[in-house]
């Protein structure tokens, strides 16, 4: 995989090469280690579990995860059919896909939704 923010190769690796140890059942990622940007990999594959993120992007998401989580996490809907009003509402699949720009034009609309 390629950073895109400095086009050098991220390396496949543990992410207890970010974190010091490894965290989660999945902690395969792709690491740049000199833009600090990373994505973690679904189940210990090589396949990511969205767009490899530098710090301010990723701030970004937590921001958009913390408007969108409450959606489903209180009950009232199930996930997926919370990811499918994002979608229908936003246009946007999944927040990890999200770059910076349009991860700040889905906060913007998340904050009217929610």
């Amino acid at each position: 995989m390629i950073c895109p923010y400095c086009n050098k190769e991220a390396k496949f690796c543990e992410n207890k090469e970010i974190y010091g140890k490894n965290y989660g059942k999945s902690y395969m990622c792709y690491y740049c280690a000199g833009c600090n940007a990373y994505v973690g990999c679904h189940q210990n594959t090589d396949k990511p579990l969205g767009t490899i993120a530098n710090k301010e992007l990723r701030d970004l998401r937590k921001k958009a995860h913390s408007l969108f989580d409450p959606m489903w996490q209180g009950g009232k809907m199930k996930r997926k059919e919370a990811y499918k009003l994002l979608e229908e509402k936003t246009g946007v699949k999944h927040i990890s896909w999200t770059d910076i720009d349009s991860c700040k034009k889905l906060i913007n609309q998340l904050s009217k939704i929610t």
